[in-house]
């Protein structure tokens, strides 16, 4: 990464205008997840060991571009405050009056939160004016989002054409770990990606055969590949548009020589809202059922973990994961590699929140906190946040 870091910037003194990333699920005016904002803490406490001044912004949601109170970054001021052990003083506006009076009035080590980002639509449309009212509000610039750093948004591009600009600790880590996990890992490198679809997955699949020596495919986008082998789908969802792709993919695992492990057999069951499911292989999957999981003999063909030692990129759960009956192996899997002791990247989004809800998070080397920034860097792309920060 060519970006300077918070640790090439000089900002001893200053006030520093902080992009996070706090889209953080919110139930009854309570942060129910705090993993990006815990991922936040060791850039803020730097700049506060730099006798910075910080101003924090972010967005949450899709309010549509104007204040909707269901969104507001209230709650997560607080939340961040009893995480960082000091006040986190939010502010009910984004820019304007208000925000300039408390700014031109900060201490140092003091810390605000401005309200969401997106309650104006200037943010999403990169409006230049936008990005000049955000970077007056400091002397410096520091982007610590992951998991919007792909985005083409003010407060991620704009802003970085006013101030001195750096990438912040969490992002740093992020883009390091996992280009590590791709371009020097400890041999086998095994990719496991699930997900929905395999239109939005294209360029990380061609992407990733450049590098693994396996790639396990779940999900429901293995519905497609499975459909592509004239295999019995039932009534599952898969894309057919997407047939010949899929047997592109086959065809350059062959080529290159990548063990292609797709679904042997499979949990199948007549409704994909509730269990129980039933275990079938995957020749014998009935014309009025749904595959909502991968079954044993597959996720024992992905990783053994009694003779794997390597690294594991995981991005995507293997079933229908939000209805626990059909959750079972890709719990099975998880705990796999827990066991073996392998280095296990987990990519972010759905994967993420499946083994925070598992109460897995602390077993895994890392787990990113960007779901599409994560797949966007897995596919070599650049990402624009970071790309504005290399000119």
């Amino acid at each position: 990464m060519k970006a300077k870091t918070v640790r090439d910037l000089n900002v001893r003194n200053k006030r520093v205008l902080l992009r996070v990333d706090y889209n953080v699920p919110i139930a009854n005016g309570e942060v129910g997840d705090t993993l990006r904002i815990a991922g936040s803490l060791d850039t803020i406490n730097y700049l506060l060991s730099q006798n910075c001044s910080i101003v924090m912004c972010s967005h949450l949601g899709r309010p549509e571009g104007k204040p909707d109170k269901n969104f507001s970054l209230a709650p997560v001021a607080k939340k961040a405050s009893e995480l960082l052990g000091r006040p986190v003083t939010f502010i009910p506006a984004t820019v304007g009056p208000e925000v300039e009076a408390v700014v031109n009035n900060m201490q140092k080590g003091e810390i605000i939160l401005l309200e969401n980002l997106r309650f104006h639509k200037e943010e999403e449309e990169n409006d230049p004016e936008f990005a000049k009212q955000l970077a007056a509000f400091g002397e410096a610039y520091v982007d610590d989002a992951f998991a919007v750093i792909h985005r083409k948004h003010a407060s991620i591009v704009g802003v970085p054409h006013y101030l001195p600009s750096a990438v912040g600790l969490l992002v740093e880590k992020e883009v390091r770990t996992i280009n590590g996990a791709l371009e020097h890992p400890d041999k086998p490198l095994v990719a496991i990606i699930g997900g929905a679809k395999v239109s939005t997955k294209i360029d990380i699949l061609n992407n990733l055969l450049r590098y693994v020596n396996r790639l396990v495919i779940g999900g429901a986008m293995a519905n497609t590949f499975m459909a592509a082998k004239d295999q019995k789908i039932g009534k599952s969802k898969y894309e057919p548009d997407f047939l010949n792709t899929a047997k592109e993919i086959m065809n350059e695992a062959d080529k290159r020589k990548v063990e292609l492990v797709l679904p042997e057999d499979l949990i199948v069951s007549k409704s994909v809202k509730k269990g129980p499911g039933h275990h079938v292989l995957v020749d014998k999957v009935g014309d009025d059922e749904f595959i909502v999981d991968v079954g044993p003999r597959t996720v024992a063909k992905a990783l053994n973990p009694i003779d794997f030692h390597g690294t594991v990129i995981w991005n995507g759960p293997l079933g229908i994961t939000e209805v626990p009956a059909f959750a079972h192996n890709s719990l099975v899997l998880a705990d796999n590699i827990i066991e073996s002791g392998a280095d296990c990247i987990i990519g972010g989004g759905d994967t993420a929140a499946f083994i925070d809800e598992a109460g897995l998070h602390d077993k895994f080397t890392w787990v990113s906190t960007g779901g599409g920034a994560s797949l966007e860097l897995m596919a070599g792309k650049d990402l624009a946040g970071i790309k504005v920060l290399e000119r």
